[in-house]
């Protein structure tokens, strides 16, 4: 008797803790309050966007801010439309990523539930202004874009850019990065620097220095800003050499690895500059920072890019038919042994999703990124926690699922007609007719131990 008692105790005790367990988990729950729960959620996830002056529409730094806006937060979160995170972190982790765990974003409903109790007069999480100059340092040299004029009219615009430079001589450029004169209307910029050789083009300010992208003329829009050599060659092009993104600021590799050499005649070409609806009349005014450094690097980067434009076609061929769902697949195999740093997939309008792995020797997968529902206005340059090393031998894929229907909202002809790739020195272009599928892969020379690493800054 005396063990059925034992027994019988100490299911009694197992239940006792795990009521006590549920009404505690349930108590924490109803006493959420915005300065002890929900603020280190904003200042983690949303006000690198969310700040004075910042990209987005509104600041959320106080409790007054954040209070305003909470039907809204908890409903664009409960979405997952907001923070824009388009890569799954189930699958790959990256540097800085901005996404919200489902606890979190229940944490966000209760609060709102409960009334949004302000809680404790605590100090909020530590939040440094973003720096609008520069977010690396003191810049060597800073060149600005010519002017765009924005007006009040609420519609997307597109332009063609080009900003020419000089130096005194050759050197290296250690990082560069965009600097957006109106944070809040710049979208997204897409850059490529071209090096000219010497007394290969005399006048690198030749033809337009920015143009509008007008439908169906993007090749004579290109043309405008006179690009090649004198001679009608093409110089040489460092591919994506300068992005940037809302709340995505200046980055560079730790100290050895990533400098690129650049000529003291070149151009920055902004083959996408992209500025979402104004309520206002305004011109911005963005620069290019460069950072320059003496010493040649001591691991050197390089870029493949797959797809339109790279290094490997597309099968079948990127001809999506009106009305259609269609999958298309990139492959490349790694000749030398590699250590990825960063990977940008890079879809149009017509993306539905998109997906990129490694296939090495033995079989074994090692996964790149998966971005489950595409995104055309969010488009990073995803760089990983850790170098992701790639033996020799490897195949990289990269599969996208391209959507021509009256289903995809996005899609910008109505009806929907057939759509594919067109091939260009700019690239393929912006046309609401022309699609493209590309992943960009910046690497290093593989050494022993790459995969401890760290990428973070």
């Amino acid at each position: 008797m005396s063990k059925k008692f034992l027994f019988i105790g100490f299911v009694i005790l197992i239940a006792g803790i795990v009521i006590a367990l549920f009404w505690n988990k349930k108590a924490a729950k109803e006493n959420i309050t915005f300065t002890e729960h929900i603020a280190p959620i904003i200042y983690k996830n949303c006000v690198s966007c969310h700040a004075e002056n910042g990209a987005a529409p509104f600041p959320l730094l106080t409790y007054k801010q954040v209070s305003k806006k909470a039907k809204t937060i908890a409903k664009v979160t409960k979405l997952r439309y907001m923070p824009p995170w388009p890569a799954d972190p189930g699958y790959s982790h990256f540097v800085n990523e901005k996404y919200l765990t489902d606890e979190e974003i229940e944490t966000l409903q209760i609060w709102v539930k409960n009334g949004k109790p302000e809680g404790p007069d605590i100090p909020l999480p530590k939040y440094e202004k973003p720096n609008y100059i520069s977010a690396i340092g003191k810049p060597d040299l800073t060149l600005f874009l010519d002017s765009v004029q924005l007006f009040p009219d609420l519609r997307d615009r597109f332009f063609l850019i080009k900003i020419p430079g000089k130096i005194a001589q050759d050197t290296f450029v250690r990082a560069v990065e965009f600097i957006a004169g109106e944070p809040d209307l710049v979208h997204h910029f897409n850059g490529h620097l071209l090096l000219f050789a010497p007394d290969a083009k005399k006048n690198l300010w030749e033809g337009d220095l920015k143009t509008e992208i007008s439908a169906g003329e993007y090749e004579k829009d290109f043309e405008k800003l006179k690009l090649l050599n004198d001679d009608g060659t093409k110089p040489f092009r460092i591919h994506s050499a300068v992005n940037y993104l809302p709340g995505v600021f200046g980055t560079s590799y730790p100290d050895g690895i990533g400098t690129f050499r650049i000529s003291s005649n070149f151009i920055f070409v902004g083959n996408d500059l992209h500025y979402g609806p104004s309520d206002r009349k305004v011109w911005d005014k963005s620069r290019i920072n460069l950072f320059f450094t003496s010493k040649a690097p001591e691991r050197a980067t390089s870029e493949i890019m797959l797809g339109t434009n790279g290094v490997s076609k597309i099968e079948p061929p990127l001809k999506i038919p009106a009305g259609k769902i269609s999958k298309h697949i990139t492959r490349f195999k790694v000749e030398n042994d590699i250590s990825v740093l960063t990977v940008n997939p890079h879809l149009h309008m017509l993306g539905k999703s998109f997906l990129a792995y490694a296939i090495k020797p033995n079989g074994d997968t090692i996964p790149l990124i998966r971005i489950p529902e595409w995104d055309f206005r969010w488009q990073y340059f995803y760089t990983f926690q850790h170098m992701v090393p790639i033996p020799r031998g490897s195949e990289i894929i990269a599969e996208a699922v391209f959507d021509n229907t009256t289903s995809n909202p996005n899609n910008p002809n109505k009806p929907p007609k057939e759509v594919g790739e067109r091939l260009e020195f700019g690239g393929a272009s912006m046309r609401a007719t022309d699609e493209m599928f590309q992943f960009i892969i910046t690497y290093t020379d593989y050494r022993r131990g790459d995969d401890s690493v760290s990428l973070q800054r």
